[in-house]
């Protein structure tokens, strides 16, 4: 009767679908989705391809399970308790997804691919679920919930989005966002003073901003003017 190889036994104990998912974060993280190969992945767990696609399917599949991971975990751990107000449960989602984002700046592409390409899927269901139900507690219309919360969850994707392209896509940091926001300035201060007096009027405050503050501020307008569809 044969026999296991030890070494095969432990490998197969050890390669499991959270140690794949986890793994594939720790290269996304790192490099990006350039980095996340199928190749980078069985060198780092020391395995075959055959073994990860059994496991977690296709390069794809994988980069789509690694987003409902995170997303899931961000939303689980910042849920609101029975008594927040609809603003503050918005908040709280908003806030869940700029955060996980800003941890991790390759998930701002793949999540709106997500909610663009997986309307059905659990990430764009689970997004617009927390949210849309908080449209109707701000007393929009039922006829105007689907604009209302398409609305709320296109300004917290486009948002984060450029946040994450402001820190550049270069792992060792060579582009981040003081230089990113010093070279805006620049330029806007070379601008003409009368031909464009709003521009000089604001590089200061947009130079000094914080983005997790002027993401609050949008949010805040956009529940305003929701609240007022009633």
């Amino acid at each position: 009767m044969a026999t296991r190889n030890p070494r095969s036994a432990r490998r197969n104990q050890v390669l499991s679908r959270e140690r794949i998912i986890e793994t594939a974060i720790e290269l996304l993280d790192a490099g990006g989705e350039a980095a996340m190969t199928t190749r980078a992945l069985t060198e780092r767990l020391s395995t075959g391809s055959g073994a990860i696609y059994y496991r977690v399917g296709s390069r794809d599949e994988l980069l789509d399970t690694v987003t409902e991971a995170l997303v899931t975990a961000a939303l689980a751990a910042d849920s609101v308790t029975v008594s927040s107000s609809p603003e503050d449960e918005i908040r709280t989602v908003a806030l869940a997804l700029f955060d996980a984002i800003a941890e991790h700046p390759w998930l701002a592409s793949r999540l709106t691919q997500q909610v663009v390409r997986k309307p059905f899927g659990p990430v764009t269901v689970g997004i617009f679920e927390r949210i849309g139900r908080q449209v109707g507690a701000l007393g929009v219309p039922r006829a105007s919930w689907f604009d209302a919360a398409s609305t709320l969850v296109h300004y917290i994707l486009g948002a984060v989005s450029q946040n994450t392209r402001m820190e550049g896509d270069t792992p060792d940091g060579s582009h981040n966002r003081d230089t990113f926001l010093d070279a805006t300035a620049a330029a806007w201060q070379g601008l003409d003073a009368e031909d464009y007096p709003f521009m000089h009027a604001v590089v200061s405050q947009m130079q000094a901003h914080d983005d997790r503050e002027q993401f609050l501020t949008g949010i805040a307008v956009i529940i305003d003017g929701l609240s007022r569809l009633g």
